[in-house]
């Protein structure tokens, strides 16, 4: 090839990659998001890449395109990613490089959350611990500190996304980023320096030249060109802080989380799919469920604290990675609709009219000729016809038509043409063969404890590096002590920051306290029996996740924080808070990794006969073999208490099932304003039963399972069950869902895969009653005729 072909070719290259340059943008107007050009309704699904595996990413993200979606949308897991000031993890669950291009390559759009304060329900809302001992430190102010390391971290995860050519201005899948999260109930409670911290963050983002839109939710103020968006169950009374910016729905709630102790709350679909038709008929142009799939809180990620493992959320693609219907589907099904009125959405301002009452017409009219209507009821008692244009039209209560052509309805939000399906956990797994090893309970003399006058905070000590930290101390019990002759023990009295405290006197447990979601301090007081001479308090402080959300929560205590008294001795009350006392970080069998294999060979373990059954502080393993197929899998741990799980060593999490939930459970109307305490489930039983086994984590045979115990269970009661769709059933038909053919729409039903219903006869057709019993004449030659 001659020099000059070889500097044409060059040349061509050069061009080539200008002219792809400029024609890859992001920006925005007042309508919408517009993408190289092109305003765009974007509908929009969380899906957080470390609440589920890499091995699960391929078909949530498949999932989430069929269900009619442009964008995933998740946070970035600062703690996860930054473990150790400067000690970076890109892997595994949290290889959110590779999660990315498996968005790409399914074709869909990414909008990035950096934050990097999250709340999520994640450990420390999503902070590292190691930034709350950063000297001078203060969260999400105008703190220098903060600040520095705030913007070392979000510099660090833009130039990643620009070293991997993932910006949209790149070609890449990402269209838009956040900074912070929530911010402005915060900024209201702190004032000017919220003020300031704002206007810092927003200066420190767009100075990082992405190319793409950044938007804040929650955020009233947001400075120019930032976009302040809406959170919560509803927005369609939202409004942007400018009226050159798209009205964006960052967080529609799908469900809500579970906490253990509390029910589980369900959304109906109905409802979902009213709000959506409901922000969208008032000018709406991004919309985004929160969540899309929940997922798994595995290993000690939750927050909150007390939030539970399963992070399902009812969202349309359960934990486990199946479709939940009709929800599912009900809300592709809306998608299809609301995609059939792009045209007329983006190019138009919406005309309301009243239609009654209770009703009211929105039409987006385009000059172009694009018509599309949105029909709502928002009655939640009764059902209405209203006439428009010269059609009668039947709006169920509660519900948005969707009319692409301002003609014909082609979805209606309150009828279900989806299919339903109910889900079932069927055990696969004969008995397990258990083995038992007894936690040790370290009192104040032992060998390898840190010594201090008083009481300590626990993350203080721990560094969240376990959920569990012992407070021991001896008390001297004096000969002539008068409880010891008139029987009446001396009242223990402890005051703690929570989150749970099991309470050792001499080896031996006295008692077991815990807090709750709404209120995480607890009270230990129990008679206790004590005995002349030394006897030897321990205390197992328990945390059940680290706070995630609240003005300064990086100041919230944890742990046993006093006052510590014993009441009823010759000297009345004792306060034993400021004397001595031994602290030690964790258990014995986190030491010695009694999860792994290599671990557990390290100390003798009791089976058969002797194996250890509701007692206290007692770790469990066995081994198992994976189950054949491929569906999901879960371990029911009903019969257990509260404590941790793992398997192969990797954490499933913390299993609570002793935990009952309590709530307001009953009959689910879908009509309604929606809140968390409507349509919630499971009132009387744990508050989740069974827990997420990612087939990944399994090998084929010899599968390690080991569990920690603090309350005391029976493991003959653990099972492994396959996630099975037990019954699948159309849900009902609407009539009037037929779209017309026009300019390229195809004639079709709302339905799950309407495509594969049949008419007509199908058999079995049979004779019964001849000599031979019954004949089957389905197979045999049949004539046909069409009329």
């Amino acid at each position: 090839m001659s020099s000059k072909v070889v500097d044409l070719f060059k040349l061509w290259l050069l061009f080539s990659s200008w002219v792809f340059s400029v024609s890859a943008t992001v920006s925005y107007d007042s309508k919408a998001i517009v993408i190289n050009g092109s305003r765009r309704i974007l509908l929009s699904g969380s899906i957080h890449y470390p609440r589920s595996t890499p091995e699960m990413w391929p078909d949530l993200i498949a999932k989430a395109k069929e269900g009619g979606l442009d964008v995933i949308q998740t946070y970035v897991f600062w703690n996860g990613h930054e473990p150790s000031p400067g000690n970076y993890y890109f892997e595994d669950r949290y290889d959110l490089v590779r999660f990315f291009k498996l968005v790409q390559h399914a074709g869909l759009y990414v909008h990035l959350r950096i934050g990097p304060y999250i709340c999520a329900e994640w450990n420390f809302g999503g902070f590292p611990v190691w930034l709350k001992y950063v000297p001078g430190i203060v969260f999400r102010t105008d703190n220098e500190p903060f600040k520095a390391a705030m913007q070392n971290f979000t510099e660090k995860i833009v130039s990643m996304m620009k070293a991997e050519m993932l910006l949209e201005t790149q070609g890449g899948p990402i269209i838009m980023s956040q900074i912070e999260n929530e911010f402005g109930p915060v900024e209201w409670e702190i004032g000017d320096p919220g003020k300031a911290y704002t206007k810092w963050a927003v200066k420190m983002a767009v100075g990082l030249d992405t190319g793409v839109p950044w938007v804040m939710c929650k955020q009233d103020d947001a400075p120019d060109p930032v976009i302040n968006t809406c959170n919560g169950f509803y927005c369609e009374n939202f409004t942007p802080n400018a009226k050159y910016k798209p009205k964006m729905w960052t967080e529609n709630w799908t469900g809500w989380y579970t906490g253990f102790g509390s029910a589980v709350p369900t959304r109906p679909a109905e409802d979902i799919a009213f709000s959506v038709a409901r922000f969208i008929q008032n000018g709406g142009s991004f919309v985004n469920y929160y969540m899309y799939h929940g997922g798994t809180n595995f290993g000690r990620t939750s927050g909150g604290p007390f939030v539970a493992t399963s992070y399902d959320y009812d969202a349309p693609i359960d934990e486990y990675g199946q479709l939940r219907e009709p929800k599912w589907g009900h809300l592709r099904d809306l998608h299809r609709a609301i995609k059939l009125c792009e045209p007329a959405l983006v190019s138009a301002y919406p005309t309301v009219t009243s239609l009654g009452s209770n009703q009211e017409a929105h039409v987006f009219s385009s000059k172009s000729g694009a018509c599309a209507a949105f029909l709502a009821n928002y009655d939640n008692k009764y059902s209405v016809n209203v006439t428009f244009g010269n059609a009668q039209y039947e709006l169920p209560r509660w519900s948005i038509s969707i009319l692409p052509d301002c003609k014909t309805t082609v979805f209606n939000t309150a009828r279900l043409g989806a299919q339903s399906s109910e889900k079932q956990m069927l055990s696969v797994t004969a008995a397990f063969s258990w083995q038992s090893y007894n936690e040790e309970r370290p009192s104040a003399d032992d060998q390898n404890v840190t010594v201090h006058d008083g009481l300590w905070e626990q993350i203080f000590i721990t560094r969240d590096a376990s959920d569990y930290l012992w407070y021991m101390t001896n008390v001297n019990i004096d000969p002539s002590e008068g409880f010891l002759k008139s029987g009446q023990d001396p009242l223990l009295t402890i005051w703690s920051a929570g989150h749970a405290l099991h309470v050792f006197i001499n080896g031996q447990l006295s008692g077991t306290v815990y807090g709750g979601l709404e209120n995480p301090k607890l009270t230990f007081s129990n008679n206790v029996k004590l005995s002349p001479g030394i006897n030897k308090i321990s205390l197992l402080s328990v945390a059940v996740g680290l706070p995630n959300v609240g003005t300064h929560f990086e100041t919230w205590n944890a742990g046993v924080l006093g006052p510590v008294t014993l009441n009823g001795l010759n000297e009345g009350t004792r306060n034993i808070s400021n004397q001595k006392w031994s602290y030690k970080i964790g258990l014995k069998g986190e030491a010695l990794n009694l999860y792994t294999i290599a671990g557990s060979s390290s100390v003798e373990w009791a089976e058969g006969s002797i194996l250890m059954k509701r007692q206290p502080l007692t770790w469990y393993k066995t081994t198992f073999d994976a189950p054949g197929g491929d569906e999901p899998l879960g371990i029911d741990m009903s019969s257990m208490g509260k404590g941790q799980v793992w398997i192969n060593g990797q954490s499933i999490g913390r299993h609570w099932p002793g935990y009952i939930a309590r709530g307001g459970c009953g009959a689910c109307d879908y009509a309604g304003t929606y809140t968390d305490k409507k349509c919630q489930t499971n009132c009387g039983e744990p508050s989740q039963r069974w827990y997420h086994v990612p087939r990944s984590w399994l090998k084929p045979s010899g599968n390690f399972l080991v569990v920690f115990e603090e309350w005391g269970g029976d493991p003959n009661g653990i099972a492994l069950a396959k996630r099975t769709t037990t019954s699948v059933r159309a849900t009902d038909i609407f009539e009037g869902k037929a779209m017309m053919k026009k300019q390229g729409m195809l004639i079709q039903k709302v339905g799950t895969h309407f495509e594969t219903w049949n008419a007509g006869v199908l058999g079995h057709v049979t004779l019964n009653g001849l000599n031979e019993g019954t004949r089957d004449i389905s197979k045999q030659k049949w004539s046909y005729k069409v009329c």
